[in-house]
């Protein structure tokens, strides 16, 4: 019998990508809506393993199963790390006015000093208290424009080694970005844990 695994998000698209990374392997995943969670954690954490344990513990508590979760954002070193844990809240209103301000705050800053990372932490907590912490980075640069209009958030200006989020498919995207790096260490955890 597979073992049930909650992802606490509400994104479909993070979902799929769970259940594709752990495809074959004895767990199954399901949305937090569908374990019956009410509400969210508080992400009041400074770091983004603070807010992905703080989300998995919220919902193993609610639910009673394993639960799962990422916090994710950009890190621009000219910036001095932020927008970091902020990212998904560095400017009012939608992606375009986040990018926006990003771009406006690096203003003139030269190809060379534009130098940033997307980073993904990810925790699973076990009922029995036991956790999974794991963590995928991915370096590039901040371009002075948008290049493509794929993917979501921040993708547009980042440039990684194989060139903008905003114009690789998603299985290129996979290939080298944070959060696919972290969900394959994170794999890696839970199939040893399996192996007990």
């Amino acid at each position: 019998m597979k073992k049930v695994l909650v992802l606490a998000s509400r994104n479909k698209a993070k979902l799929e990508e769970l259940r594709r990374i752990l495809e074959g392997m004895d767990w199954e995943v399901i949305s937090a809506e569908a374990a019956g969670v009410q509400g969210e954690a508080e992400e009041n954490g400074e770091t983004f393993e603070e807010n992905a344990f703080l989300k998995a513990e919220y919902v193993c508590k609610a639910s009673g199963l394993a639960a799962v979760a990422d916090d994710s954002g950009l890190c621009v070193d000219a910036l001095g790390g932020r927008p970091g844990v902020y990212s998904a809240r560095y400017a009012e209103g939608s992606d375009d006015d986040r990018i926006d301000k990003l771009l406006s705050e690096l203003g003139e800053v030269p190809d060379e000093k534009r130098t940033a990372r997307f980073v993904s932490a990810v925790c699973c907590v076990f009922p029995d208290g036991e956790k999974i912490s794991v963590r995928g980075e991915c370096e590039g640069r901040i371009a002075f424009e948008r290049h493509g209009n794929g993917g979501f958030g921040y993708d547009p200006v980042f440039v990684s080694e194989k060139g903008s989020f905003g114009e690789l498919t998603a299985e290129e995207k996979d290939g080298i970005s944070h959060r696919g790096r972290a969900l394959e260490k994170f794999k890696a955890e839970i199939m040893k844990r399996n192996e007990k």
